[in-house]
């Protein structure tokens, strides 16, 4: 086999992969809607979110929105954009806050992750929807 033509072969696997990943992302983004759209339904008030820089620290943000996981490290917006905020910062996050940028939501949440929490989205979003509830 030639170098072009394993190059060739890297540059379609990794072509399928990105594939892929835009296409669970689409799915994913379905339930992330149908979830903003329950929360509001039943009256569930966004909350400003924090973010948490990698020493643990937590700090504000520039956005609002509903925490989906335990740890408080993923979040949706009332507009459907989906958060990880786990982040870097310097010392001057801790006063000024952070800005976040959405991320595509995955299917499964944590997928190669060894903190514990890991699942597919929607028992993530189901949970959530449960939590804020009470």
């Amino acid at each position: 086999m030639s170098s072009s033509s394993r190059a060739e072969d890297a540059r379609r696997r990794e072509e399928m992969a990105a594939a892929a990943l835009r296409n669970e992302s689409v799915a994913a983004q379905v339930l992330v809607d149908e979830f903003v759209a329950t929360a509001k339904e039943r009256g569930l008030v966004p909350e400003p979110l924090r973010a948490q820089l990698m020493d643990g620290t937590r700090v504000k943000s520039d956005q609002v929105g509903w925490y989906v996981n335990k740890a408080r490290t993923l979040a949706i917006a009332p507009d459907g954009r989906f958060y990880q905020l786990l982040t870097t910062g310097g010392r001057l996050a801790r006063f000024t806050g952070v800005k976040l940028r959405p991320s595509p939501p995955p299917l499964v949440v944590g997928r190669g992750g060894r903190d514990g929490e890991t699942g597919d989205l929607a028992d993530f979003l189901q949970r959530a929807l449960s939590d804020y509830a009470v």
